[in-house]
């Protein structure tokens, strides 16, 4: 009961945050805060220019999911719940639903799906500032929209 209302309170804290489609973290903060991910995430775009991190592949390629749909960079073999979470049209990855799942993946997914399995991602961001901001700095480096 109280991941679930930890949950619904991070998400309806950064809820009208992301209500005109831009970020509101720091970017530049979220640069610094991004250190934290790069043991096992990179943003390398289609070009194969890394614009962040190093060469970690333990996690998937983080370039252009702010606004994706969850869970589906190509060539990454997500766990099963978050697979399922995936497979849920109406889930795309909107600054609330990053900075709920970044705190606790496996709670986030957990809620989402109705399931009872684990993410891969064992790595929680404790502070949801640090969230936010990480958010914006992966908004900062999305394609350009054309």
């Amino acid at each position: 009961m109280f991941r679930t209302l930890a949950i619904m309170a991070a998400t309806t804290l950064a809820a009208p945050a992301f209500a005109d489609g831009h970020a509101s973290g720091d970017a530049a903060a979220g640069e610094k805060a991004f250190r934290q991910c790069i043991s096992c995430h990179v943003v390398v775009d289609d070009a194969g220019e890394t614009l962040a991190g190093k060469k970690a592949k333990t996690g998937p390629n983080l370039y252009g999911i702010v606004g994706g749909n969850f869970g589906m960079v190509d060539g990454f073999r997500y766990s099963d719940i978050n697979q399922l979470a995936a497979g849920m049209e109406d889930l795309k990855v909107t600054e609330e639903v990053f900075v709920a799942y970044v705190q606790d993946p496996t709670g986030y997914l957990r809620e989402a799906t109705g399931d009872s399995g684990r993410s891969k991602m064992t790595y929680k961001v404790r502070k949801e500032e640090d969230a936010v901001n990480i958010y914006a700095y992966l908004a900062s480096l999305q394609p350009v929209a054309e």
